[in-house]
């Protein structure tokens, strides 16, 4: 048990603009409990890489992982923490690259229209075990990602096993303009696709036609129950690092999209041994050294 003094020096040492949050809290005790740690000793060719894939919004550990799988050094996350300690106390901007360090965003992701339902729809409970074990590509999870005002979105899908993301922008706010998207994304890859499963918006009231354009089975989650979409509900607050909430996606342009695509699918996951969505679903990993 902490003592009510310890508790307080906790969260005055800790609270900014936004008040006190655990996580920016956490990140920020462990670098500066390196602080009394010895020097960094990084080669400056290293110490270049090393930012690079800071600069990628790569978390410490997953540089680390990077780093590791390529064969360039065995490095400790912590000696990063210190880098980036160090930079920042030399007046540096790197530590803004962490996620962990980003405004939070009290968000809904979600759907335009959440009244009604959708014809035809096939319950989660119906779809196949074999896709909660993720041990085959192509079962993909959909959510959509409002803009400011309500006016806009963009339409996501990831795949459950690899984490590889599809973005499409959305000019409307129809059924029909999303299912035709959905399927002139997804018609290039469809030997990689089996199954969608989706939430109850009505902008997935097209799920028929998808289906049938796709030869994909379409299931849908129970209402409010956003972690039976966990892997979509945690991509979509990726997405939100570089277009956070209030974003105006008409104004956002594909080349922007194509960006954050390129970064999610390239970044190594931690919970994928430190590989890449793209190296999982396309089979060929990317130099973020180089690329």
């Amino acid at each position: 048990n902490r003592s009510p003094a310890t508790i307080s020096r906790e969260i005055k040492r800790n609270t900014g603009k936004r008040g006190y949050r655990p996580k920016q809290a956490n990140e920020l005790a462990t670098m500066r409990r390196l602080t009394a740690s010895k020097s960094i000793k990084l080669t400056p060719e290293l110490r270049q890489d090393i930012i690079e894939l800071i600069k990628q919004e790569l978390s410490p550990e997953q540089a680390c992982d990077y780093l590791i799988t390529h064969g360039k050094t065995k490095l400790h996350h912590e000696t990063i923490y210190r880098m980036l300690l160090q930079d920042k106390r030399a007046g540096g901007t790197l530590y803004k690259h962490l996620r962990h360090l980003h405004k939070s965003h009290r968000k809904r992701y979600g759907s335009y229209e959440r009244r009604g339902r959708i014809k035809n729809a096939v319950s989660i409970e119906q779809r196949p075990e074999l896709v909660n074990t993720r041990s085959r590509i192509g079962d993909w999870e959909g959510d959509t990602i409002i803009g400011k005002n309500k006016k806009s979105a963009i339409y996501t899908l990831v795949d459950r096993k690899s984490l590889y993301t599809v973005i499409v922008k959305l000019n409307g706010k129809n059924a029909t303009e999303l299912a035709d998207k959905t399927i002139k994304a997804l018609k290039p890859m469809s030997s990689k696709i089996h199954t969608i499963t989706y939430d109850n918006g009505l902008e997935f009231a097209e799920h028929e036609r998808m289906a049938k354009a796709l030869d994909v089975d379409v299931y849908f989650a129970h209402p409010y129950s956003s972690w039976e979409r966990g892997i979509n509900e945690n991509t979509n607050g990726l997405i939100r690092q570089y277009f956070p909430k209030g974003t105006d996606f008409n104004k956002v342009t594909n080349s922007q999209i194509e960006f954050v695509m390129k970064r999610l699918n390239t970044r190594p996951r931690k919970t994928r041994g430190g590989k890449q969505p793209v190296e999982l679903f396309l089979g060929k990993a990317v130099d973020l050294l180089t690329a």
